[in-house]
């Protein structure tokens, strides 16, 4: 057989079921790790630094996982042992991470938690490849995104929930509400139930298997050229170097030295990999970063400006609604909770929303293919975002988190199934975590430059980062048109 088998609906329900505890987690984390660290004593510039600690985990941990889960076969299968590793982790650390002591100990807590959760994330994107066939992906990927969305809901009011029905909303000074307290416990348990439910309910395809079915024309893997990759490196790590001078000799925000790291982070990747086994697995990962097919660069353009965007929103939106709609920035006060946990409710809207549009995607890509569908799904992310500026009363906020949520399940869905038939099925997994690299880098890029551009251009208020970000979904729906459609592409050579 060339074809995979077509998968029934409550098989991709099974197969994506876990979605909804790890989104549980990522959620919880998105609206509410802001409001920990201010709690514990950081300040709204230093906010994107303590954030780096989530892009950078994923950096490193979701390539590595995804080249091991690809050479794994063991009787829990191919992917399934880093959903169970990923989930126990992660549980753990949504226990721990509100009873922090210390804003370093939050922190540190928050790379585990971020860790944790990309051990179990990868694979599923992968998981989804593996398991179905071509013209079922978009429609697998929308499933992830639809329990991705009610996940997201859920996790996002709770804080709100519980301060509803007399859970205590307000705690002493540098400690964590009760109301955010009680909602990580309850997101740890709903994220081990749903993935062990997702560990049980499937079964995977033998690697032999997955090579029959796989009819991709694939060239040989180039080798590194050591040489170049030598020179390049040099390059790379003197510039880092250099960026890292003019920060200090200026002094310019520190955050920017994260822009210098990440070029000579890998500078020396590449001076690194030349000194290594060709065989060995990292020079595999650089090879393949090196070897991916055109479209999946043409993507990486596409995802960079997505998740800039989606960065700035989570680490932005709390400051700028409880400083615009809220009129405070004093976190011990109870408007400022009040605020807090409305953007909460913000959060649990868009996800919401994009539970629904998850359910309208797979149609609209039937109707205008799946370029068009995201063109148009991310410049309704765009107007939602620009709308924070023309919006004063924090309940009509609402109507705008309606085009984010649909950008939100347009990018966790049609970047992968656009990626997944450009793949070999013997390489998805180290792929999908190589694609990560351009959702984290541009995270890294936020959380470096944003702080800078907002106090040198925009008097350091953080409603202007989500201007930032439209113009940014904006780009990001234009680079789309670059990239080819490969159904419709089947379609024109098939007449």
């Amino acid at each position: 057989m060339t074809t995979k088998p077509q998968l029934s609906f409550w098989q991709i329900w099974n197969m994506c079921f876990g979605f909804l505890g790890i989104q549980f987690g990522f959620a919880l984390q998105n609206a509410n790790v802001s409001r920990i660290f201010q709690t514990l004593g950081a300040s709204v510039d230093e906010i994107p630094a303590l954030w780096i600690a989530a892009p950078l985990t994923g950096l490193i941990v979701q390539p590595i996982v995804g080249y091991l889960s690809d050479r794994t076969w063991t009787g829990l299968g191919r992917r399934r042992p880093y959903f169970l590793v990923g989930a126990v982790l992660a549980t753990l650390a949504l226990c721990a991470m509100p009873n922090s002591p210390t804003l370093w100990i939050a922190a540190g807590l928050l790379w585990v938690l971020d860790a944790s959760i990309n051990i179990s994330m990868e694979p599923f994107r992968a998981f989804v490849g593996d398991q179905l066939p071509t013209k079922q992906r978009a429609s697998g990927f929308a499933m992830q995104s639809f329990f991705i969305g009610v996940g997201s809901v859920i996790a996002s009011l709770l804080p709100w929930f519980l301060a509803q029905v007399g859970v205590g909303n307000t705690a002493g000074p540098g400690e964590v509400p009760d109301t955010v307290r009680y909602a990580f416990y309850f997101g740890g348990a709903v994220l081990m139930l749903s993935v062990g439910w997702t560990i049980v309910r499937t079964r995977e395809y033998p690697p032999e298997v997955l090579r029959a079915h796989d009819t991709l024309q694939r060239a040989p893997q180039r080798t590194l050229d050591h040489a170049r990759a030598r020179r390049n490196g040099a390059v790379w790590l003197l510039l880092g170097a250099a960026g890292a001078y003019v920060v200090t000799h200026y002094n310019l925000d520190r955050q920017l030295y994260v822009l210098a790291g990440l070029a000579a982070g890998y500078g020396l990747a590449l001076l690194v990999v030349t000194l290594m086994r060709r065989d060995s697995a990292f020079a595999h990962i650089i090879s393949d970063m090196h070897d991916m097919p055109a479209e999946m660069r043409r993507l990486a353009v596409v995802q960079f400006f997505s998740w800039f965007a989606l960065f700035g929103m989570w680490i932005y939106t709390t400051g700028a609604v409880t400083g615009v709609h809220y009129g405070t920035s004093d976190t011990g006060s109870a408007l400022y909770n009040e605020g807090a946990n409305w953007v909460g409710v913000l959060f649990a809207a868009y996800n919401g929303f994009a539970a629904l549009a998850a359910v309208v995607i797979p149609w609209m890509v039937r109707r205008i293919g799946l370029r068009m569908s995201h063109l148009v799904n991310v410049w309704l992310g765009g107007l939602g975002l620009i709308s924070f500026l023309f919006i004063r009363d924090p309940h009509w906020l609402l109507l705008s988190m309606v085009g984010v949520g649909f950008a939100w399940a347009s990018i966790l869905s049609l970047p992968y199934a656009l990626l997944a038939d450009s793949v070999p099925a013997e390489k998805m997994g180290v792929f999908m975590g190589i694609f990560n690299f351009f959702i984290v880098i541009p995270q890294l890029v936020a959380a470096s430059l944003l702080g800078f551009l907002l106090k040198t251009f925009f008097g350091g208020q953080p409603i202007q980062a989500l201007t930032i970000g439209a113009v940014s979904l904006f780009v990001a729906g234009l680079c789309v048109l670059r990239v080819q459609d490969p159904r419709a592409a089947t379609v024109a050579t098939s007449h």
